[in-house]
């Protein structure tokens, strides 16, 4: 047989596809195998900007947020309720009043006081630390300071608003 330019030595005609890869066209498992790659990098393409737009837009930030809130406050009627706050967000940004706090201290304290059981007036760093992430305020892979003193009220009432003010406020 001889050489001819586009054909491979088995006589399978060479294309070269998308990308600049080489394909043989009378191969089935090499198209197979071509399409799935095409059809993989198509999906991170897509994985990779659908990615990218929630960090933008801070979705699953709001996500996190409203789930915690739901979870906090276990409403009777769970839609209605994230409706309501997510009206009430929309009117705040729109009116330029005051965000809305889903926890006032009253509520905060109660956390406060169900984590310092011992009625020490300050719990641990790690207490501190996973109440933040239990009200969707901080991450797991967030690096908070620890001073080596225990958290009080006053810190742990002012970083819950303070959090809670930075998150609606990107909204």
């Amino acid at each position: 047989m001889t050489w001819c330019p586009g054909l491979s030595q088995s006589g399978a005609r060479q294309v070269t596809g998308r990308k600049g890869r080489s394909r043989a066209t009378a191969t089935l498992p090499g198209r197979l195998a071509t399409a799935q790659l095409d059809a993989m990098e198509a999906r991170s393409s897509r994985e990779l900007q659908a990615r990218n737009y929630l960090e933008k837009h801070r979705i699953m930030d709001l996500l996190t947020y409203l789930t915690s809130a739901l979870l906090f406050f276990r409403p009777e009627r769970p839609r209605e309720y994230l409706i309501s706050i997510l009206e009430r967000l929309r009117i705040a940004r729109l009116s330029g009043v005051a965000l809305p706090f889903f926890m006032d201290n009253s509520n905060i304290a109660s956390m406060f006081e169900m984590l310092d059981s011992s009625n020490k007036g300050s719990i641990s760093f790690v207490q501190y630390k996973e109440a933040l992430k239990t009200l969707g305020l901080c991450t797991a892979e967030e690096v908070l300071k620890d001073d080596g003193h225990g958290v009080t009220f006053d810190k742990f009432r002012n970083e819950v608003n303070k959090r809670t003010q930075e998150i609606w406020s990107a909204f």
